[in-house]
């Protein structure tokens, strides 16, 4: 049959020397002119053999999930075929790091939705024993052991990938600056005490302190007294198309539009997200500007900047495109000019704008009967994410003083890592 010999080539010596056969002797073959196993000098007909997909495999606790994390994912992935990851169990978080903020089944959703991820494993040790590496090698096929240039060093000082390294297994990636989830929580402490001094003396937006190089004076050499480096997110329109499809959609396709703030991107921005994605072919996602969110939600808000929050929504899976610093209110124009044919927003948010009957974002969309409220999977907003901190502030103030000297001895040592 003409399909089994197209998976066959002529490799043939002669003299010595190997040459691929030519073109007019493949195609005397594949006429059938040429019967298999007919030798030219010493010509061996042999089938193609598939090649084994590269399995590489990232561990991670990926609390307070954010856009460093998927980076650290998509460069992941692209060091072999498929991308298994790792997320570590709440209760190796709490003995190697302090409580984390968010449960283990919603950072499993996390995960799940980014779209470099090729499969997940729940509970996850911390620390890479010979065991486990065994287990990776021999269970999951895996080919490499990944993780970022900043060290990850255990209670005891050792370090957490040393049998990965000295296995020759292990490839490094280049961390991605600007944010970690000390960060964030730090960020978040911020908040609360800047509120608790004066709430009229400064009014300037958290992302604004932390993205924009407005820094409060509690700051010293990049550090709070969190025990949180201040560091700077630096957008570039590289990073954007990294993150991007690069795809739009097809003539006919049903598009789907949402939009908020989506800030401290979490597993219920996730699940509502997947849930609009099943409603069309396309799914455009609007992200509110700074301003915008401070101006809705109050002077502290977003923790996240634009950017920052553009490039979470844009790891997911479920998301085909984004309009970075879209309109509070959706607009006959903005519906035409994207060829939306539904509007959805989700039963749980941190306003009921939607339900208004004056001054309402989608009263256009509503009109035109191309707007739909969608049960929202998971009870949990942005709030929900600071409302943890902040009952529990104390634990995560001290987590985050635990991590300001192996983050200032990184910062101090950091050198150049190519790629990303």
């Amino acid at each position: 049959m003409v399909w089994e010999k197209e998976k066959i080539v002529g490799t043939c010596l002669l003299g010595g020397a190997a040459f691929a056969v030519g073109a007019s002797f493949l195609h005397l073959f594949l006429k059938g002119d040429l019967p298999l196993g007919l030798g030219l000098g010493k010509c061996v007909l042999s089938p193609f053999r598939k090649r084994k997909p590269v399995r590489v495999y990232m561990d991670g606790c990926f609390d307070m999930m954010h856009y460093g994390h998927c980076n650290a994912l998509r460069q992941a992935r692209a060091l072999g075929d498929q991308l298994v990851v790792g997320v570590v169990s709440d209760e190796e978080i709490i003995a190697n790091k302090g409580p984390p903020v968010t449960p283990l089944h919603e950072r499993m959703i996390m995960v799940k939705a980014v779209k470099w991820v090729d499969e997940v494993i729940s509970d996850a040790p911390y620390a890479i024993t010979e065991e486990f590496m065994k287990k990776l090698f021999d269970e999951y096929q895996i080919d490499y052991i990944i993780h970022g240039d900043d060290p990850c060093v255990l209670p005891d000082g050792t370090d957490a990938y040393a049998h990965a390294k000295k296995a020759g297994r292990y490839k490094q990636i280049k961390r991605t600056e600007g944010v970690s989830s000390t960060d964030i929580v730090g960020r978040m402490l911020l908040c609360v005490r800047e509120r608790s001094v004066s709430d009229s003396h400064n009014r300037s937006s958290l992302q604004r302190q932390f993205s924009h190089g407005h820094d409060s004076p509690r700051f010293k050499d990049g550090v709070s007294s969190a025990g949180t480096r201040v560091s700077h997110f630096l957008p570039t329109s590289r990073r954007i198309v990294q993150f991007s499809n690069g795809k739009g959609p097809g003539p006919d396709a049903r598009i789907v539009y949402i939009d908020g703030a989506f800030d401290l991107f979490h597993a219920g921005h996730v699940e509502i997200l997947r849930r609009a994605r099943e409603l069309g072919d396309f799914l455009l996602v609007g992200i509110h500007n700074d301003q915008t969110v401070s101006a809705k939600r109050g002077a502290h808000r977003p923790i996240m900047n634009l950017h920052e929050r553009s490039l979470s929504v844009l790891a997911c899976r479920y998301v085909d495109e984004v309009i970075i610093g879209a309109p509070w209110e959706v607009s006959k124009d903005t519906i035409t000019t994207f060829d939306i044919s539904l509007v959805v927003h989700g039963t749980v948010a941190e306003s009921d704008d939607f339900q208004r009957e004056e001054e309402n974002p989608y009263a256009v969309p509503i009109s035109m009967g191309i707007f739909q409220v969608l049960e929202s999977p998971l009870d949990i907003t942005t709030s929900t994410i600071i409302r943890r901190i902040v009952a529990n502030h104390e634990a995560y103030q001290k987590r985050n003083l635990k991590k300001e000297a192996s983050e200032k001895k990184y910062y101090e040592q950091k050198a150049f890592v190519s790629g990303d």
